[in-house]
């Protein structure tokens, strides 16, 4: 399978790194140097001005308000046509390009190292075919609705910065306690490391009951994080910024 990937931002060039591998990949853009730069690289890459998109399997990872300027190269209807513009409606999509089936997805900068979490939704004769794209990238789940796609963006797809907030704090806690910067900066890498298998094995509320001990340093500390409403603050995160996609 070829793929085309519309776009030379970060998301490109995660999904790039990550798809290469596995299928043919075709990289259209604006920036020259970006262009050239890939092009050294060896990957296939050109201008809008030298780009066919007929019977093409694309991806748009541009911004949104490039949709518009960007749909003017498409002169030919492409076969598929996935979407990973934050917001940007499916209605949105078919106003600006005509394809054969539509398809948004939401995968996040782990792309580059095959680990994003990706939710997809949209027209389910492309269901399979899309599936198998960003299975490539790590892990997708298929939702029936743009409503849940959206809901789930402010999960998987701002959830890294998030966690980055949440890695930022840990490791200024440990500096302000007494530990060397980098020391800290090692135990929140590995604390992340090994959290993963212990959250798909167990419910959240298990792994913090399986830590904490009577009157102990764990109780003290969920304490100080429920006096300052930490949980509130990331379930009106969530919903900032589920409501920032309804706003596209």
């Amino acid at each position: 399978m070829k793929i085309s990937i519309i776009g030379t931002g970060k998301m490109a060039y995660a999904l790039i790194d990550a798809l290469k591998d596995s299928f043919e990949i075709e990289v259209v853009g604006r920036d020259k140097q970006k262009i050239k730069k890939l092009q050294e690289n060896g990957i296939e890459a050109k201008s809008y001005d030298e780009f066919n998109s007929q019977e093409k399997v694309i991806i748009l990872a541009i911004k949104p308000y490039a949709l518009k300027e960007v749909s003017k190269y498409f002169k030919k209807t492409p076969n598929i046509l996935i979407s990973v513009l934050a917001g940007t409606k499916i209605k949105s999509l078919k106003e600006s390009i005509k394809a054969k089936f539509y398809i948004r997805a939401m995968p996040n900068l782990a792309a580059k190292y095959k680990k994003s979490m990706t939710t997809l939704t949209g027209d389910k004769e492309a269901k399979e075919e899309a599936i198998k794209i960003f299975e490539k990238i790590g892990n997708s789940l298929w939702v029936e609705s743009e409503k849940e796609l959206d809901i789930a963006t402010a999960i998987a797809g701002s959830g890294p910065a998030f966690l980055a907030l949440v890695a930022e704090a840990l490791e200024d806690g440990g500096v302000m306690q007494g530990l060397k910067r980098d020391d800290a900066k090692k135990l929140t890498e590995g604390l992340f490391e090994g959290f993963t298998p212990l959250l798909i094995e167990n419910h959240p509320a298990l792994i913090k009951e399986e830590v904490m001990s009577p009157a102990g340093t764990t109780a003290s500390g969920c304490a100080s994080l429920e006096e300052d409403r930490v949980r509130s603050a990331f379930i009106k995160a969530v919903e900032a910024a589920f409501q920032k996609t309804q706003k596209g």
